[in-house]
């Protein structure tokens, strides 16, 4: 039977830092265990709809409720990979253009697992939990809701 991990928290105010996700990488290096780590980073675009260019995105979340979904996909996750560790992070509030709004880290001892588990993680969160990006436009009497 596999171990149940912890429910976690996935969600942070404002964007998430480069240094922040430095300082994620760095903490791994003494899990000597690992060979391999995927990442993606989501970041803001700097689209232009109808004539206006976005300038940041607003997340907002049922967070009691996509953190219960993001549970259960780590979760399936777990179970169908051989991971070491996964690590999601995902903005809430005003994230400017070109700013990182999603940090989705996994490691494993060997790069199918980590790259296909994370590939597999980004799709699913975009998929199935209930996130939602409403851009803001320079010009700020527009603004249009979209999904993340």
């Amino acid at each position: 039977m596999m171990k149940e991990h912890k429910t976690k928290n996935i969600f942070m105010q404002g964007p998430i830092s480069p240094s922040f996700i430095a300082d994620s990488i760095a903490k791994h290096s003494t899990k000597t265990e690992i060979g391999a780590h995927d990442i993606f980073l989501g970041q803001v675009r700097a689209d232009e709809v109808n004539g206006q260019k976005v300038k940041a995105i607003e997340y907002t979340a049922y967070e009691e409720m996509a953190l219960e979904k993001m549970h259960m996909i780590r979760e399936a996750i777990f179970e169908k990979y051989n991971l070491t560790c996964m690590h999601i992070h995902h903005s809430l509030g005003e994230i400017a253009a070109g700013e990182i709004c999603l940090f989705v880290f996994t490691s494993s001892a060997h790069r199918k697992a980590a790259i296909e588990a994370c590939n597999e993680v980004v799709e699913r969160i975009k998929a199935e939990l209930p996130v939602w990006g409403k851009e803001i436009f320079e010009d700020a009497t527009h603004q249009w809701k979209v999904n993340q």
